[in-house]
């Protein structure tokens, strides 16, 4: 009678095999990916030239705004030109709490990542009500951005177009997140708010809720007819998605210092957010970063070429909107080269 031997759980006749590990499932091998980033990002700034350190801030606020804005239009398919206001929403909200009533910036972030939260909530189910998709959907979230912009503008309970400036301190606080100029906590603090954004992203992508966002995205008809509460799940993506963007318009006004209609509600502010995404990979968990590294290192370089530019080009120092006018060159290569993105590219031919 030949014997069985039972090695690490796996049979075989007389013989001892190999066991393999079983891979890891992808939301493991992301999370995973993602704590090497941040370990390897956390000591930046002491290597980092010190001209540098702004630009590293700034790419991670662009992180945030293009996660938030992946969860709605990548993972959920619901293309939005209107971030602008959840950002903006999340800026004068913590602004206003501040610079009026004195409460922690910290506090104002989480107020506005609810009023946020519930602004989109309410403009996501008429949208979703009367069966606003594609452009016209893009459409209804750029002009209610442009409402708000308008109403901050003419409303004195916002400063009117003066703005919110913030109030300095002396010395350095984590509860007012504020420090000198050249301190290294400002990367730390909007480092900590990205990789929180990256892992709730992940999180997302891969619950249950998730699952049900990504199959409405590909046939909202047969997820529907399969008895998915559709109008449920959109609103909690769109609720998501506001909040993580209004933590982006809160970290910025504590950054700069400063926030006033055009800078919160701009029409800029929902291109950058979307031209991050789409150079990175729409729907994809990577696509933002890389993205973010692209788009915000670019924006340093061209302001140095117009600050500085060499002899030959000449002709561009002074002058404004190159950084514009490069997103769109950049865009249009993209696009048209790689039109899933640089990451969404990538894992596409990977998987062949």
């Amino acid at each position: 009678m030949t014997d069985i031997t039972i090695a690490g759980g796996r049979e075989t006749g007389g013989a001892v095999g190999p066991v393999k590990a079983p891979p890891l499932r992808p939301q493991n091998r992301q999370l995973i990916v993602l704590a090497v980033l941040l370990v390897v990002a956390i000591p930046l700034p002491l290597v980092l030239p010190p001209a540098m350190g702004a630009v590293a801030v700034r790419i991670l606020i662009f992180l945030l705004m293009a996660i938030g804005w992946n969860v709605m239009s990548g993972f959920g398919g619901m293309f939005s030109f209107g971030h602008a206001a959840f950002f903006g929403l999340g800026a004068y909200t913590s602004a206003y709490l501040l610079v009026k009533h004195d409460v922690s910036p910290w506090i104002g972030m989480l107020a506005g990542m609810a009023v946020a939260a519930v602004v989109a909530v309410v403009i996501g189910y008429f949208a979703f009500r009367y069966k606003l998709r594609g452009a016209y959907f893009a459409l209804a979230t750029f002009a209610f951005a442009e409402m708000l912009r308008l109403i901050a503008t003419t409303t004195d309970f916002t400063n009117k177009a003066v703005g919110f400036s913030v109030p300095l301190i002396q010395g350095s606080s984590l509860w007012k997140i504020q420090f000198p100029a050249d301190s290294h906590a400002y990367f730390w603090v909007a480092l900590a708010l990205a990789g929180i954004a990256a892992l709730v992203s992940i999180l997302f992508l891969h619950s249950r809720t998730g699952r049900y966002v990504t199959a409405i995205r590909d046939d909202e008809v047969a997820a529907a007819a399969l008895g998915t509460p559709v109008m449920r799940y959109k609103l909690i993506t769109v609720a998501l998605s506001a909040a993580i963007t209004a933590v982006a318009g809160a970290f910025y006004t504590q950054y700069y210092l400063f926030v006033n209609p055009d800078l919160a509600f701009g029409s800029s502010v929902s291109i950058q957010a979307i031209a991050t995404v789409v150079i990175g990979g729409i729907g994809t968990i990577w696509g933002p970063v890389v993205g973010a590294i692209i788009l915000g290192s670019l924006s340093d370089l061209t302001a140095t070429l117009l600050r500085t530019p060499p002899d030959f080009l000449n002709f561009l120092q002074g002058r404004s909107g190159l950084d514009v006018a490069l997103y769109a060159v950049l865009l249009i290569l993209i696009v048209r080269v790689l039109p899933k993105g640089i990451v969404g590219t990538i894992q596409a031919r990977w998987r062949r």
